[in-house]
């Protein structure tokens, strides 16, 4: 992720509230050690409605670049809820940057990391193609530590009743469905499609049962 971080600070170079005039900092990440890439002034005008507010945190996103994560005093109201729809990390700390900089950043990459692990462990769904015929993907659970097994993702699609033919991308035939195809409970066709990448094409022994 990029190691960029917003912060509204008031007069003191404490942290305020985004509602309050300001600065906003944009704290840049390189190495050890944090420096100010920009900075401009901001002061949101309430007085002229939400139009003007919502005018005014658009201009302040766009000057924010590739930024996704804000720290301020607090964070309510419009700023909080266009901040929110345009993706950002929304942080309240008070005190000065040197404080929370390296606390928000490692908090953000566990984020990230733990996003990264959900998606990862998800079974794969099948792809249904029509006319009882099904594809589905098991190269991530068969190369990637994901605590899931390929007869976890395979066993509820083999077990319905109304399928005729399952396409299954994988690296290699999983030992358990090789015994299954021996034992005669269906039929298998191997095609080795690209380095590490093998298609198993599976049909029922009995069409329809």
């Amino acid at each position: 992720m990029n190691k960029v971080i917003a912060v509204h600070i008031g007069p003191t170079g404490e942290t305020t509230s985004i509602n309050q005039p300001g600065k906003l900092l944009l704290f840049k990440k390189k190495r050890d050690s944090w420096h100010v890439g920009s900075e401009r002034s901001f002061a949101l005008n309430q007085d002229k409605g939400l139009r003007e507010m919502r005018k005014q945190m658009a201009e302040l996103l766009a000057s924010l670049e590739e930024c996704k994560v804000i720290v301020a005093g607090s964070i309510t109201g419009v700023p909080y809820y266009e901040l929110e729809r345009a993706g950002f990390s929304i942080w309240e700390f008070d005190g000065k940057p040197a404080d929370f900089l390296d606390y928000v950043l490692d908090k953000e990459e566990e984020a990230v990391k733990e996003a990264a692990v959900c998606e990862v462990v998800r079974l794969p769904v099948p792809e249904e193609l029509g006319n009882g015929i099904f594809r589905i993907s098991i190269k991530q659970i068969q190369e990637l530590d994901t605590g899931l097994t390929s007869k976890q993702a395979l066993m509820p699609l083999l077990r319905r009743t109304g399928w005729y033919r399952i396409e299954v991308l994988c690296n290699h035939i999983p030992p358990w469905l090789e015994a299954e195809v021996m034992a005669g409970s269906m039929v298998c066709e191997t095609k080795k499609t690209s380095p590490g990448d093998v298609l198993l094409t599976l049909y029922k022994q009995v069409c329809g049962g």
